[in-house]
């Protein structure tokens, strides 16, 4: 039975699904939007959003929460740019930091695309 079972097999085993999540991540941080497939980026958003709230309280100065964004991301240049660029924006924001667009079917195999971009957020 799939009672309770919340997370998306996304067709991989574990650790393959944990690189390709830390990988779209990375790239939505260092470019702010990427076109990737619905299904990847709908299990993609929760990922990023979890990371910029972690993130959000590294920058009242957790030294913790940064350690665990860099533990998500493994880059400690990307981690500095999330922590001092990226999580002050959405300081007065609960959640929502990105959004889904979608843009039809691709081509060749008929899969449906999407961009995943991060919202503007207010400087504060």
């Amino acid at each position: 039975m799939r009672h309770r079972v919340k997370n998306k097999k996304l067709n991989r085993y574990g650790s393959h699904k944990v690189s390709l999540l830390r990988n779209l991540a990375r790239e939505v941080f260092e470019h702010g939007t990427i076109v990737t497939t619905v299904a990847k980026a709908k299990v993609a958003r929760s990922f990023i959003e979890r990371i910029i709230t972690k993130a959000k309280r590294a920058k009242n100065g957790d030294l913790w929460a940064r350690r665990l964004v860099n533990r998500e991301i493994n880059d400690r240049r990307l981690t500095n740019k999330i922590v001092e660029e990226i999580a002050p924006k959405y300081m007065n924001r609960n959640g929502g930091y990105t959004r889904i667009i979608r843009l039809g079917y691709r081509k060749g195999d008929g899969a449906e695309m999407a961009i995943l971009q991060l919202v503007e957020g207010e400087e504060s």
